[in-house]
């Protein structure tokens, strides 16, 4: 398992696995490769973009940390962090999710963030399952979502 900074070459794959999971009813944003490239791999508010790669360079998922600007689309309080985290093989996503984390954790840090938020849907128990299990907490919810806060420290 290999992490790394996402690159615009990626951006075909990544959005091969978001449409997998919006098949799968995970997901409900775009998922097309320029969707990919400008919301999550080159966003102007962007701190980190990683990919974690299986042995054989395969991407297994996507975790994103942007800084949330006034009047951000996910209502998220302006200078904390916004993660996302995509996967395209949900069983496995548990062994590698913690360690790209430990990557974004390390950008968030590094960028003076006091919390993040992550905004999962409702109907993602596996994706509820690794935010509560990697420390987030929920502060909000909506019929559709239920967002969690992070407290980052140094």
């Amino acid at each position: 398992m290999k992490v790394r900074e996402a690159v615009l070459a990626d951006a075909a794959e990544v959005s091969g696995f978001l449409q997998e999971l919006a098949a799968l009813g995970k997901r409900s944003l775009p998922s097309d490769a320029e969707y990919v490239r400008s919301n999550y791999i080159s966003h102007a508010d962007r701190i980190r973009c990683s990919v974690v790669e299986d042995e054989d360079g395969a991407l297994l998922g996507l975790q994103i940390l942007k800084r949330a600007s006034e009047g951000n689309p996910y209502d998220v309080t302006p200078g904390w962090g916004i993660m996302a985290r995509m996967c395209a093989r949900v069983l496995r996503a548990v062994v590698w999710g913690r360690v790209l984390f430990a990557s974004t954790l390390e950008a968030a840090q590094g960028a003076g963030l006091e919390k993040i938020d992550a905004t999962i849907g409702a109907s993602n128990p596996e994706g509820l399952g690794y935010y509560e299990a990697i420390g987030f907490r929920t502060y909000k919810t909506s019929e559709t979502s239920i967002s969690k806060c992070l407290e980052v420290s140094a």
